[in-house]
C-alpha cells in the first residue's frame, strides 16, 4: 500500500519586473493570466476539478481565502475556461 507524503507548500519564486515599454493592454492581461492560474491551483487544491462547480462566489471566496482581490467576471470565465483545458 503506497502512502502520500506531502511536503511543505514551497516559497513563492520572486517576481522578476515587467518588461517596460509594452501598452498598457497588454499588462492588464497578463496580470489577469497570473491571478487566473493562482485561482485555478488553489481551486484544484481544493477539490473543484469541473467548471461547474466554480460559480463566480466559490472563485470569489478562494480568491479571499489565498489573499488576492476580488477576479472581475472576465477572470472567472478564465478559471473556467482553464478549468476546462486543464483537464
Amino acid at each position: 500500500m503506497a502512502v502520500a507524503v506531502l511536503s511543505a507548500p514551497k516559497s513563492p519564486l520572486p517576481r522578476k519586473p515587467l518588461p517596460a515599454g509594452r501598452p498598457r493592454a497588454w499588462y492588464v492581461a497578463h496580470n489577469r493570466r497570473l491571478k487566473t492560474m493562482r485561482l485555478v491551483i488553489a481551486l484544484l487544491d481544493a477539490g473543484v476539478y469541473e467548471p461547474a462547480q466554480a460559480g463566480n462566489r466559490r472563485i470569489r471566496d478562494t480568491a479571499e481565502r489565498i489573499g488576492v482581490h476580488e477576479p472581475s467576471d472576465t477572470t472567472c470565465r478564465m478559471v473556467r475556461t482553464l478549468l476546462v483545458y486543464g483537464r
